[in-house]
Protein backbone atom coordinates (compact mmCIF):
# COMPACT_ATOMS: atom_id res chain seq x y z
CA UNK A 1 0.00 0.00 0.00
CA UNK A 2 1.29 3.46 -0.92
CA UNK A 3 2.12 5.60 2.09
CA UNK A 4 0.51 9.03 1.73
CA UNK A 5 0.49 12.22 3.75
CA UNK A 6 -2.36 14.63 3.06
CA UNK A 7 -3.72 17.85 4.52
CA UNK A 8 -5.63 20.82 2.99
CA UNK A 9 -5.47 22.07 -0.62
CA UNK A 10 -2.56 23.81 -2.35
CA UNK A 11 -1.56 25.11 -5.79
CA UNK A 12 1.56 23.08 -6.62
CA UNK A 13 2.09 22.23 -10.28
CA UNK A 14 3.33 18.73 -11.28
CA UNK A 15 6.27 18.24 -13.58
CA UNK A 16 5.32 17.01 -17.06
CA UNK A 17 6.85 13.81 -18.29
CA UNK A 18 8.88 13.86 -21.48
CA UNK A 19 7.65 11.92 -24.47
CA UNK A 20 9.40 8.84 -25.77
CA UNK A 21 11.20 9.11 -29.08
CA UNK A 22 10.21 6.96 -32.00
CA UNK A 23 12.21 3.81 -32.58
CA UNK A 24 10.42 2.33 -35.62
CA UNK A 25 8.21 3.95 -38.28
CA UNK A 26 4.47 3.24 -38.39
CA UNK A 27 3.56 2.36 -41.95
CA UNK A 28 0.25 3.40 -43.50
CA UNK A 29 -1.01 -0.19 -43.77
CA UNK A 30 -0.17 -0.80 -40.10
CA UNK A 31 -1.99 2.37 -39.06
CA UNK A 32 -5.07 1.22 -41.00
CA UNK A 33 -5.03 -2.06 -39.09
CA UNK A 34 -4.92 -0.17 -35.78
CA UNK A 35 -7.78 2.05 -36.98
CA UNK A 36 -9.83 -1.02 -37.85
CA UNK A 37 -9.02 -2.67 -34.50
CA UNK A 38 -10.16 0.26 -32.33
CA UNK A 39 -13.25 0.85 -34.47
CA UNK A 40 -14.37 -2.77 -34.19
CA UNK A 41 -13.46 -2.98 -30.50
CA UNK A 42 -14.65 0.39 -29.19
CA UNK A 43 -16.43 2.13 -32.05
CA UNK A 44 -13.81 4.91 -32.14
CA UNK A 45 -13.04 6.41 -35.54
CA UNK A 46 -9.39 7.47 -35.64
CA UNK A 47 -8.84 10.28 -38.13
CA UNK A 48 -5.94 9.94 -40.61
CA UNK A 49 -4.01 12.73 -38.88
CA UNK A 50 -3.87 10.59 -35.69
CA UNK A 51 -1.15 8.39 -37.18
CA UNK A 52 1.67 10.15 -35.31
CA UNK A 53 -0.29 9.96 -32.05
CA UNK A 54 -0.76 6.20 -32.45
CA UNK A 55 2.92 5.73 -33.19
CA UNK A 56 3.99 7.75 -30.16
CA UNK A 57 1.63 5.91 -27.80
CA UNK A 58 2.74 2.44 -28.91
CA UNK A 59 6.51 2.94 -29.04
CA UNK A 60 7.12 2.09 -25.38
CA UNK A 61 4.96 -1.03 -25.58
CA UNK A 62 7.00 -2.35 -28.51
CA UNK A 63 10.18 -1.78 -26.51
CA UNK A 64 8.75 -3.51 -23.42
CA UNK A 65 7.84 -6.56 -25.51
CA UNK A 66 11.13 -6.59 -27.43
CA UNK A 67 9.37 -6.19 -30.80
CA UNK A 68 10.99 -4.47 -33.76
CA UNK A 69 7.91 -3.57 -35.81
CA UNK A 70 4.25 -2.63 -35.45
CA UNK A 71 3.37 -5.57 -37.70
CA UNK A 72 4.89 -7.96 -35.15
CA UNK A 73 2.79 -6.32 -32.45
CA UNK A 74 -0.37 -6.55 -34.58
CA UNK A 75 0.31 -10.24 -35.13
CA UNK A 76 0.68 -10.75 -31.39
CA UNK A 77 -2.61 -9.06 -30.46
CA UNK A 78 -4.38 -11.02 -33.23
CA UNK A 79 -3.37 -14.38 -31.81
CA UNK A 80 -5.69 -16.37 -29.51
CA UNK A 81 -4.93 -16.16 -25.81
CA UNK A 82 -3.80 -12.52 -25.85
CA UNK A 83 -6.94 -10.93 -24.40
CA UNK A 84 -4.95 -8.93 -21.86
CA UNK A 85 -2.71 -7.48 -24.56
CA UNK A 86 -5.74 -6.55 -26.66
CA UNK A 87 -7.16 -4.70 -23.66
CA UNK A 88 -3.77 -3.03 -23.18
CA UNK A 89 -3.93 -1.83 -26.79
CA UNK A 90 -7.41 -0.40 -26.20
CA UNK A 91 -6.03 1.43 -23.17
CA UNK A 92 -3.19 2.90 -25.20
CA UNK A 93 -5.38 4.05 -28.11
CA UNK A 94 -8.16 5.56 -26.02
CA UNK A 95 -7.98 9.31 -25.52
CA UNK A 96 -8.39 10.12 -21.82
CA UNK A 97 -7.47 13.78 -21.39
CA UNK A 98 -9.68 15.35 -18.75
CA UNK A 99 -9.70 17.54 -15.66
CA UNK A 100 -11.95 18.51 -12.76
CA UNK A 101 -14.93 20.84 -13.28
CA UNK A 102 -14.82 20.62 -17.07
CA UNK A 103 -17.66 22.57 -18.74
CA UNK A 104 -18.87 24.09 -15.45
CA UNK A 105 -22.25 25.19 -16.88
CA UNK A 106 -23.40 21.57 -16.59
CA UNK A 107 -22.65 21.44 -12.87
CA UNK A 108 -24.34 24.82 -12.36
CA UNK A 109 -27.40 23.44 -14.16
CA UNK A 110 -27.48 20.43 -11.85
CA UNK A 111 -27.23 22.58 -8.71
CA UNK A 112 -29.81 25.10 -9.81
CA UNK A 113 -32.31 23.17 -11.95
CA UNK A 114 -32.09 19.45 -11.19
CA UNK A 115 -30.94 18.68 -7.66
CA UNK A 116 -33.54 20.76 -5.76
CA UNK A 117 -36.29 18.36 -6.88
CA UNK A 118 -34.31 15.37 -5.57
CA UNK A 119 -33.86 16.52 -2.00
CA UNK A 120 -35.10 13.68 0.15
CA UNK A 121 -35.34 11.37 -2.88
CA UNK A 122 -32.90 8.73 -4.22
CA UNK A 123 -30.76 9.81 -7.16
CA UNK A 124 -28.65 7.53 -9.35
CA UNK A 125 -26.04 9.08 -11.66
CA UNK A 126 -23.98 7.44 -14.40
CA UNK A 127 -20.77 8.90 -15.79
CA UNK A 128 -20.68 6.74 -18.91
CA UNK A 129 -17.14 7.51 -20.05
CA UNK A 130 -15.50 8.53 -16.80
CA UNK A 131 -11.87 8.22 -17.92
CA UNK A 132 -9.52 8.66 -14.94
CA UNK A 133 -12.31 9.85 -12.65
CA UNK A 134 -12.19 13.64 -12.66
CA UNK A 135 -15.76 13.89 -13.98
CA UNK A 136 -17.03 11.28 -11.50
CA UNK A 137 -15.59 13.07 -8.50
CA UNK A 138 -16.70 16.51 -9.75
CA UNK A 139 -20.21 15.06 -9.96
CA UNK A 140 -19.83 13.68 -6.44
CA UNK A 141 -18.82 17.12 -5.15
CA UNK A 142 -21.79 18.69 -6.96
CA UNK A 143 -24.24 16.19 -5.46
CA UNK A 144 -22.74 16.62 -2.01
CA UNK A 145 -23.18 20.39 -2.34
CA UNK A 146 -26.78 20.11 -3.51
CA UNK A 147 -28.02 17.10 -1.56
CA UNK A 148 -25.61 16.53 1.29
CA UNK A 149 -24.36 12.98 1.71
CA UNK A 150 -27.75 11.27 1.62
CA UNK A 151 -29.57 9.10 -0.92
CA UNK A 152 -27.36 9.40 -3.99
CA UNK A 153 -24.86 7.17 -5.75
CA UNK A 154 -22.65 7.44 -8.83
CA UNK A 155 -21.57 4.77 -11.29
CA UNK A 156 -18.49 5.51 -13.39
CA UNK A 157 -17.66 3.36 -16.41
CA UNK A 158 -14.99 3.33 -19.10
CA UNK A 159 -13.68 0.87 -21.67
CA UNK A 160 -10.11 1.41 -20.44
CA UNK A 161 -9.04 -0.65 -17.44
CA UNK A 162 -5.96 1.57 -17.05
CA UNK A 163 -7.88 4.79 -16.43
CA UNK A 164 -10.32 3.00 -14.14
CA UNK A 165 -7.38 1.96 -11.98
CA UNK A 166 -6.37 5.62 -11.79
CA UNK A 167 -9.91 6.60 -10.84
CA UNK A 168 -9.98 4.00 -8.06
CA UNK A 169 -6.80 5.47 -6.58
CA UNK A 170 -8.46 8.92 -6.59
CA UNK A 171 -4.99 10.51 -6.52
CA UNK A 172 -4.35 13.40 -8.93
CA UNK A 173 -1.88 16.18 -9.73
CA UNK A 174 -3.19 19.47 -8.35
CA UNK A 175 -2.89 20.95 -11.83
CA UNK A 176 -5.98 19.00 -12.91
CA UNK A 177 -8.05 20.71 -10.21
CA UNK A 178 -7.16 24.31 -11.07
CA UNK A 179 -10.73 24.97 -12.31
CA UNK A 180 -12.44 23.62 -9.19
CA UNK A 181 -14.04 26.21 -6.88
CA UNK A 182 -11.51 26.80 -4.12
CA UNK A 183 -14.12 26.02 -1.47
CA UNK A 184 -14.68 22.58 -3.05
CA UNK A 185 -10.95 21.96 -3.21
CA UNK A 186 -10.69 22.60 0.52
CA UNK A 187 -13.84 20.69 1.42
CA UNK A 188 -13.52 17.54 -0.68
CA UNK A 189 -9.81 17.11 -1.43
CA UNK A 190 -6.79 16.33 0.75
CA UNK A 191 -3.46 17.94 -0.03
CA UNK A 192 -0.33 15.85 -0.47
CA UNK A 193 2.70 16.77 1.60
CA UNK A 194 6.34 15.61 1.59
CA UNK A 195 6.59 12.77 -0.96
CA UNK A 196 3.07 13.54 -2.26
CA UNK A 197 3.52 17.30 -2.54
CA UNK A 198 1.78 18.60 -5.67
CA UNK A 199 -0.93 15.93 -5.54
CA UNK A 200 -4.42 15.73 -4.12
CA UNK A 201 -6.49 12.82 -2.82
CA UNK A 202 -10.29 12.72 -2.98
CA UNK A 203 -11.84 12.57 0.49
CA UNK A 204 -12.56 8.88 1.26
CA UNK A 205 -16.12 9.73 2.33
CA UNK A 206 -16.84 11.12 -1.13
CA UNK A 207 -14.99 8.31 -2.88
CA UNK A 208 -17.14 5.76 -1.04
CA UNK A 209 -20.21 7.02 -2.91
CA UNK A 210 -18.68 6.13 -6.29
CA UNK A 211 -18.61 2.71 -7.96
CA UNK A 212 -16.28 2.11 -10.96
CA UNK A 213 -16.88 -0.62 -13.56
CA UNK A 214 -15.43 -1.45 -16.98
CA UNK A 215 -18.00 -1.13 -19.77
CA UNK A 216 -18.12 -0.89 -23.57
CA UNK A 217 -20.62 1.80 -24.61
CA UNK A 218 -21.68 -0.16 -27.68
CA UNK A 219 -23.35 -2.68 -25.37
CA UNK A 220 -26.32 -2.18 -23.00
CA UNK A 221 -25.26 -1.60 -19.41
CA UNK A 222 -25.66 -4.62 -17.14
CA UNK A 223 -27.57 -2.72 -14.44
CA UNK A 224 -31.13 -3.56 -13.40
CA UNK A 225 -32.01 -0.06 -12.11
CA UNK A 226 -32.11 3.01 -14.35
CA UNK A 227 -30.47 6.40 -13.82
CA UNK A 228 -31.98 9.83 -13.31
CA UNK A 229 -28.88 11.48 -14.75
CA UNK A 230 -26.38 10.25 -17.36
CA UNK A 231 -23.23 12.13 -18.43
CA UNK A 232 -21.74 11.22 -21.82
CA UNK A 233 -19.44 14.12 -22.59
CA UNK A 234 -16.67 14.43 -25.18
CA UNK A 235 -17.28 10.89 -26.43
CA UNK A 236 -19.69 11.09 -29.38
CA UNK A 237 -17.18 13.21 -31.30
CA UNK A 238 -15.01 10.09 -31.70
CA UNK A 239 -17.80 8.00 -33.30
CA UNK A 240 -19.23 7.91 -36.81
CA UNK A 241 -23.01 8.26 -37.25
CA UNK A 242 -23.90 4.52 -37.14
CA UNK A 243 -21.84 4.06 -33.97
CA UNK A 244 -23.38 7.16 -32.38
CA UNK A 245 -26.82 5.69 -33.01
CA UNK A 246 -25.81 2.33 -31.56
CA UNK A 247 -24.35 3.97 -28.44
CA UNK A 248 -27.40 6.18 -27.98
CA UNK A 249 -29.76 3.22 -28.35
CA UNK A 250 -27.88 1.26 -25.69
CA UNK A 251 -27.59 4.26 -23.40
CA UNK A 252 -31.25 5.26 -23.62
CA UNK A 253 -32.29 1.95 -22.07
CA UNK A 254 -30.63 3.03 -18.82
CA UNK A 255 -32.20 6.50 -18.54
CA UNK A 256 -35.25 6.64 -16.28
CA UNK A 257 -38.40 8.38 -17.54
CA UNK A 258 -37.92 12.05 -16.76
CA UNK A 259 -34.16 11.50 -16.51
CA UNK A 260 -31.47 13.63 -18.14
CA UNK A 261 -28.68 13.01 -20.64
CA UNK A 262 -25.81 15.51 -20.67
CA UNK A 263 -23.35 15.65 -23.59
CA UNK A 264 -20.52 18.07 -24.33
CA UNK A 265 -21.23 21.54 -25.68
CA UNK A 266 -19.27 20.62 -28.82
CA UNK A 267 -21.49 17.59 -29.51
CA UNK A 268 -24.97 17.12 -30.91
CA UNK A 269 -27.69 14.49 -31.34
CA UNK A 270 -28.65 15.97 -34.70
CA UNK A 271 -29.46 13.29 -37.25
CA UNK A 272 -29.89 10.58 -34.60
CA UNK A 273 -33.17 8.81 -33.82
CA UNK A 274 -34.12 9.36 -30.20
CA UNK A 275 -37.09 10.14 -27.97
CA UNK A 276 -34.92 12.46 -25.84
CA UNK A 277 -36.07 16.07 -25.87
CA UNK A 278 -33.64 18.99 -25.71
CA UNK A 279 -33.95 21.04 -22.51
CA UNK A 280 -31.09 23.35 -23.46
CA UNK A 281 -28.02 22.91 -25.71
CA UNK A 282 -26.17 19.72 -24.64
CA UNK A 283 -28.88 18.73 -22.10
CA UNK A 284 -31.70 16.32 -23.03
CA UNK A 285 -34.56 14.73 -21.10
CA UNK A 286 -36.45 11.47 -21.51
CA UNK A 287 -40.24 12.00 -21.51
CA UNK A 288 -42.19 10.71 -18.56
CA UNK A 289 -44.56 7.86 -19.37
Amino acid sequence: MLSLNFASHANDTPVERTSIAEVVPLEEAEFERFRRFIYERAGISLAPHKRQMVSARLQRRLRDLGLRSFTAYLERVSEPGHDLERQHLVDLLTTNETYFYREPAHFDFLLQQVLPSYRGRPLRVWSAACSSGEEVYTLAMTLAEGLGMEQWEILGTDISSRVLDQARRALYPLERAKHLPRAWLSKYCLKGVRAQAGNLLIDPKLKARVRLVQHNLMQPLKETASFELVFLRNVLIYFDSPTKQRVLNALSQSIAPGGYLVISHVESLQGLRTDLQMVRPSVFRKPRR
